[in-house]
């Protein structure tokens, strides 16, 4: 499985081995769930300042978050969906703050690793159309996070 990947660490926050694991989970993930060869996502690592304005701008929610993502396959009002021959799929963007990515360590007691890895695959799996609306919806999409990042050996 190859999923590629463009990775980009705004903040400069990021040791090499953890951008690689971070890499490494996606690709984990990417195959777990089927997903085609060559398929492109985005991961941006950011500040709370940025998701900040990111969440106020595209959800209404002015304060940071953990992880926004921007699904390209989701087809918005008035839109055309365009589809073109060998062309790779995108699935779309993951945006993490690094900032609340280690708060949320903290505040769980685990390590960062394992927070950024919960925080890319939640993004990863809503660019798939999982969510968390609704109390099944919820269950579902966090009982595969787990099933993910444990069988990848990211346990808690």
């Amino acid at each position: 499985m190859n999923l590629v990947i463009d990775f980009i660490d705004d903040q400069k926050k990021l040791q090499e081995a953890e951008i690689a694991e971070v890499k490494n989970l996606l690709q984990f993930a990417a195959e777990k769930e089927g997903i085609e060869e060559n398929t492109e996502v985005s991961v941006t690592i950011t500040s709370n300042v940025e998701i900040q304005e990111i969440n106020r701008q595209y959800r209404g929610k002015n304060s940071p978050t953990d992880v926004i993502s921007f699904a390209m396959e989701e087809m918005g009002e008035g839109e055309t969906e365009i589809i073109g021959v060998d062309q790779p799929r995108v699935l779309g963007d993951i945006i993490i703050s690094a900032e609340k990515a280690l708060e949320q360590a903290e505040e769980y007691q685990h390590s960062f690793a394992r927070e950024l890895g919960f925080l890319a695959v939640h993004g990863l799996l809503h660019l798939l159309g999982y969510d968390h609306e609704t109390e099944a919806d919820e269950k579902q999409m966090f009982s595969r996070q787990r099933e993910i990042l444990d069988e990848f050996g990211l346990e808690r």
